[in-house]
């Protein structure tokens, strides 16, 4: 039986013999296309060659490609574990041609690799082709049909919808239609008793797509209809996790070697069996995907958060934290235990798992003991909210208590329905859906944006030019109209751009572009499919003018300094902290920067200040740029080249160095350290588990800084008469007011004491109860200090009610002796009453209460009112 690690070798062996380039896998977090979050198909990291942007340095590739699924087709996350073949994080298998091949050596290679490498049974293999579509003047597929015959009968060759096989990269761009490969695995018995073609694309667990060849040959445009590819492009999928399962004659994907080590400690762990109980054996293949995704994308740069992909991330962690608290009895962190025995699976193909497991480790720690807590807190309201429904007489909680749980506690609706059973309670289910659908709406309106075809004004491709210049003479090659929000943008595609397009944690360059009729402003230049875009509020009316390009120089020199600055902090950190430091993110602007990096505790002010030092120290050394361009990547590696966990690095890559400091980087940068001027670190804090954040100004910001500084400064010692030494005038003023306040704080005992014995004096005795009332202008510390002090000198039988002022603000203080409170009296509803006569509010413990209010002019009435009310 072949492993998984022998599969997966097969496949690129295979595929090598037919003249295909082995890439490595691109991260599955994506960092510069705003189009998506995470790879979640093998043709992302190709989508700049596909639309066109690039053309393609090998026109066959193949890979193993590390994905991301949450949602699509068959696939929803609610639904990972509990079926044997869907996955969140899952490796997909796929092989391209770039105008090269197209659906005849597609099709009968994946029938060699299948059947003739591979030995799966013929007769097991259906394929779909596209059935066509009439309203869009698409016929069958027969093409694809016809190749099929060579090696399928016709009734293991399936007519498939638009929607299971014509692919589509989104609402506009290259598509087409393609054929799915699917594998019937049941039993000899099974398929006797009914044919596999009645199953497919059923949904049946046994019978399921394990390759999908994409045969793109279309462009779809904004208005939706269809134009032929100059270069076609052939893009397969084939499922890695399905395919093992397949080879290993096994029905579940999780029983494989995949999965099973996993699931074994998860076993060992939770002191159970996998195999004996179903709620259990889904707990553990939810923890046993989730662990694999979660794992990954830390590696890949991604910690969990609030927001966007951070947030997907956080809800996969905490739905496998939930499924072994619930199930597994894990009441303490325990994935995060799981690490070494993923990393003794998957660490040979991808050895950035263990280069990053001290990190991983920490990150996902955290977050569970975080969650854990918030779980905690959850079920807490969960059992508030069941007894005030039980308490009303009814037995089923509100939609809305629900969905608060779920968006703010994380608790996913089956959480709440399984402790509400065990209760003996429901849920209003259609509630619940109302406000999910409602939440669902705000994010689609706030993310909808409607994006007009490419106008083409010329052919060519963009020239980057930004290095050295920041003026260039260029024309317009396309643009589009892009609507977000009620505002109308274009995007604008130059031949030649001096312009940084955002990436690598810099912003992009705004600037104008120029021609003799007009000038247009730049406010912003992206980066989309590795095409930089720049975006104007406004379109030329002579598009098809020459026109400079401009950058904002001023800007961009800021931004310049701040990034070669983040340089100098990697290698400076490095030195203090130790070589364990990586960079784990980073935010470059003109105005400031940002750096996160991998450190496990606090940078202490000393060594903060150290590193500042050192780097100014290269700054004022005036260290030249040393830039390597389209050099090798082994030759950068030689150099001693920093590289980014997560980033995809081509064959050819630039080189950055400042001195010592040697880092792969496509950013702009000073032409030598000294333009820089001086860095200020302006804080320190933690992002996640691991991961320190410094935030840092430097140039003319550093001199605003020290100028803000000054003025204070100078503020300071004018408060203090300009004394020569500040410090010692400021330590004299704090250790004259210290002693002060000792003699104001002996002094107001001394009131409070002479104050007491007044009351004590002048108190009434009404029925056999002796009544302090009073009016008196001290603080409410002071007044419920002597009230404490007159019920230990009269335990029995004593009724205080005091109104103090302090500061123009009235408050009612009420005392009863603890007899008195069993006889039925209650200062919290006394206080209450009364407070209103001060325009207040209070209240407190039967014996002791408190209660402010705005109108100090009604003070005595509420004073008079607590004892009315009392009826001593």
């Amino acid at each position: 039986m072949m492993t998984a690690k022998e599969i997966r070798d097969s496949f690129k062996s295979f595929f090598e013999s037919k003249g295909h380039q082995i890439v490595p896998s691109a991260p599955m977090v994506i960092k510069d296309d705003p189009t998506l979050m995470f790879t979640n198909a093998g043709m992302n990291q190709f989508k700049d060659i596909i639309l066109g942007n690039h053309p393609a340095k090998n026109k066959r590739v193949a890979d193993s490609q590390k994905c991301l699924r949450v949602s699509g087709k068959h696939n929803d996350l609610e639904e990972v574990g509990h079926d044997t073949y869907h996955h969140t994080m899952f490796e997909m298998l796929g092989n391209w041609s770039f105008g090269d091949y197209f659906k005849k050596e597609a099709i009968s290679w994946a029938w060699e690799y299948l059947v003739d490498v591979l030995k799966i049974d013929p007769k097991d293999l259906y394929a779909t082709v596209f059935e066509g579509s009439p309203e869009e003047g698409l016929e069958r597929d027969n093409e694809a049909a016809g190749y099929w015959e060579q090696f399928l009968p016709k009734d293991h060759i399936l007519n498939g919808n638009k929607h299971d096989n014509f692919w589509e990269m989104g609402d506009t761009g290259p598509c087409g239609p393609c054929s799915e490969i699917h594998i019937d695995s049941r039993s000899e018995e099974e398929k006797a008793q009914l044919p596999g073609n009645q199953l497919v694309n059923k949904d049946h667990p046994q019978v399921i797509e394990i390759w999908n060849l994409v045969f793109m040959q279309f462009n779809r445009k904004a208005d939706g209809s269809l134009e032929g590819l100059p270069a076609k492009v052939i893009d397969t999928g084939m499922g890695f996790e399905r395919l093992v399962r397949t080879l290993q004659g096994k029905t579940s994907n999780y029983d494989t070697d995949v999965f099973q080590p996993i699931i074994k400690a998860i076993a060992e762990m939770a002191g159970t069996a996998y195999g004996q109980d179903n709620q259990k054996d889904i707990a553990m293949r939810v923890i046993a995907d989730h662990i694999r995704t979660i794992a990954f994308s830390i590696t890949d740069g991604q910690l969990p958060s609030n927001a966007k992909a951070g947030y997907v991330i956080r809800r996969i962690l905490r739905r496998a934290v939930r499924y072994g608290y619930t199930f597994l009895g894990q009441k303490q962190a325990f994935m995060y235990k799981l690490l070494p025995v993923l990393i003794e699976n998957m660490g040979e193909a991808y050895p950035e798992l263990n280069a990053q497991k001290t990190l991983i480790e920490k990150v996902i720690k955290e977050e569970e003991e975080s969650f854990l807590r918030t779980l905690e807190t959850g079920i807490r309201l969960l059992d508030k909210t069941m007894a005030d429904t039980q308490a009303s007489g009814k037995k089923e909680i509100s939609g809305v208590d629900a969905f608060t749980l779920y968006d703010t506690f994380g608790f996913p609706l089956d959480l709440t329905e399984l402790i509400l059973r065990e209760n003996g309670m429901t849920v209003n289910e259609e509630e619940f859906n109302a406000e999910m659908q409602k939440q669902k709406e705000r994010a689609r309106n706030a993310a909808a944006v409607e994006t007009g075809d490419w106008i083409t004004v010329k052919e060519g491709e963009t020239n980057f030019v930004g290095y050295d210049f920041t003026e260039y003479e260029t024309s317009i090659l396309r643009y589009r109209q892009v609507k977000q929000k009620n505002q109308t943008l274009y995007q604008i595609v130059l031949s030649d751009t001096p312009f940084y397009a955002e990436s690598g944690g810099q912003v992009g360059d705004t600037g104008v572009i120029v021609s003799e009729f007009e000038t247009i402003e730049i406010i912003d230049t992206k980066k989309e499919n590795n095409l930089p875009i720049h975006i104007t509020k406004k379109l030329p009316e002579h598009i098809e003018a020459p026109m400079m390009a401009c950058v904002d120089t001023e800007k961009r020199a800021a931004s310049a300094a701040n990034h070669s600055c983040t340089h100098l902090l990697d290698e400076a950190l490095r030195q203090v902290l130790g070589t364990h430091v990586e960079q784990k993110g980073s935010l470059v602007t003109p105005e400031s920067l940002r750096f996160d990096f991998s450190h496990f505790q606090k940078v202490t002010d000393e060594q903060l200040r150290e590193v500042e030092h050192l780097v100014n120290t290269k700054i004022r050394e005036n260290i030249p740029l040393t830039e390597y361009r389209n050099l090798p990547i082994e030759k950068a590696k030689e150099l001693g080249a920093i590289a980014l966990f997560g980033e995809k690095y081509g064959d050819e890559v630039r080189v950055v160095q400042f001195g010592n400091s040697i880092e792969f980087c496509g950013g702009t940068h000073v032409s030598a350290t000294g333009k820089i001027g001086m860095v200020r670190i302006i804080s320190e804090s933690s992002v996640a588990a691991g991961v320190r954040r410094i935030e840092a100004i430097t140039g003319a910001k550093v001199e605003e800084l020290m100028d803000a500084v000054q003025d204070t400064l100078n503020d300071l010692k004018a408060l203090f008469n300009n004394a020569p030494d500040l410090k010692v005038a400021i330590r004299k003023y704090i250790d004259e007011n210290a002693g002060l306040k000792k003699q104001v704080d002996e002094f107001m005992k001394e009131k409070a004491a002479e104050v007491k014995a007044r009351l004590v004096a002048n108190a009434k005795e009404v029925n056999g109860v002796k009544v302090v009332k009073a009016v008196i202008p001290m603080s409410a510390d002071v007044v419920k200090d002597i009230a404490f002090q007159l019920k230990g000198e009269i335990p029995a039988n004593l009724f205080v009610v005091i109104g103090s002022v302090d500061n123009n603000k009235p408050m009612l203080t009420v005392m009863i002796s603890d007899d008195l409170v069993k006889a039925g009296q209650n200062a919290g509803k006394l206080v209450r009453e009364a407070a209103k006569l001060i325009q207040g509010g209070g209240g407190g413990q039967p014996h002791f209460a408190t209660a402010g209010g705005k109108n100090a002019d009604g003070l005595n009435t509420a004073v008079d009112k607590v004892i009315e009310l009392a009826a001593l």
